[in-house]
């Protein structure tokens, strides 16, 4: 089945961590987007590395395999410097080899990123290219996805499913057509590939904040289940707190898409607390990215994620009173297969 590993089946692969090292700050955990290494010295002394794969995404997969792996680094803290880029393709045609190599280029350079090495074969096996590149930048400060206190208010910047967005306006273009998406729309929900980053969102509010999330695969609804599983807290949220643009609304409904459980690259999750809030909310606004409370994280009343006799058990997410444990499938895969 296409996607993520369940976290059962994860934990088996994170648990191989190797030899100890002590200047792993933070290492492979489910619900976190980046590992940090102290290097010892400096003011950014904190290196953040982070890799992710992307494939399915046929017209724009190098654009958005650059902003992928950057988001993870600036939401942990950290400002993006570095890339390494690993490019699979099914045959050696020079037009997609040329067309991801001039969109990796042009995306890097954007947001001010060195691509500094990486690895390049054909393997037949695969129907599209498959791109996975590791981030690497620099911090004075690790902000983990574990980081949310009790009490801390859940803000989300610009909205749910903008990747999933760009990519049924482009690669589904016929498909939202066909179920009656207007032309206008989806030249609208194509430009959303301008949107992916969340560098300036990171760096505009992650000295207020407690924690960061990059929501991605399986959208808003997966990473706040990976946050509150990653701090050891309950999430009450309310779905009509949740922004989501008209140009996303028009494209999920019309393929009878969920808007918080699809590809969310675009938005940043951010737990503020209360006496912050204001501040993240101006100064988002101060560079023309809007955000939103969506919900507030609670001090959980069970220990374990799952405890059925437990009102706010840790790792659950209470989307509209509904508890939710387990993060849901990408409803945009079932296209693919």
């Amino acid at each position: 089945m296409t996607g993520k590993l369940d976290p059962s089946a994860l934990a088996a692969l994170i648990g191989a961590t190797g030899a100890d090292d002590p200047a792993v700050l933070q290492g492979a955990a489910y619900g976190e987007d980046a590992a940090a290494i102290d290097l010892g010295a400096g003011d950014d002394r904190i290196l953040v590395v982070s890799t992710d794969p992307l494939s399915l995404a046929a017209e724009a997969v190098g654009r958005l395999a650059v902003h992928v792996a950057c988001n993870d680094v600036a939401a942990s803290g950290a400002d993006p410097r570095w890339l390494t880029n690993t490019v699979l393709l099914p045959d050696d045609d020079p037009e997609p080899r040329r067309t991801v190599a001039e969109q990796v280029d042009e995306t890097a350079r954007a947001v001010g990123v060195a691509v500094v090495g990486g690895h390049t074969e054909v393997v037949p096996s695969l129907e599209r290219p498959l791109l996975s590149m590791t981030a690497l930048g620099t911090t004075d400060r690790f902000l983990p996805s574990g980081g949310v206190e009790p009490g801390d208010r859940l803000l989300l910047t610009k909205g749910a499913g903008i990747e999933a967005t760009a990519i049924l306006a482009t690669d589904f273009r016929e498909a939202c057509l066909d179920d009656g998406v207007d032309a206008a729309t989806l030249e609208a929900a194509a430009a959303f590939l301008d949107d992916v980053s969340v560098i300036d969102d990171a760096r505009a509010i992650r000295d207020l904040a407690t924690a960061l999330h990059d929501p991605t695969e399986g959208g808003v609804l997966t990473g706040l289940v990976e946050m509150a599983s990653a701090s050891e807290l309950a999430f009450e949220v309310a779905r009509e707190r949740v922004p989501v643009r008209p140009e996303t609304r028009a494209c999920c409904a019309a393929l009878g898409i969920d808007p918080l459980a699809t590809f969310g690259s675009g938005a940043l999750l951010a737990a503020i607390p209360e006496s912050r809030v204001d501040d993240a909310l101006a100064a988002l606004s101060d560079i023309g990215i809007d955000g939103a409370v969506i919900g507030e994280a609670i001090r959980p009343d069970g220990v374990d994620a799952g405890d059925t006799d437990a009102t706010h058990a840790a790792g659950t997410v209470h989307l509209d009173g509904e508890p939710i444990t387990e993060p849901p499938r990408d409803e945009l895969y079932p296209f693919w297969e």
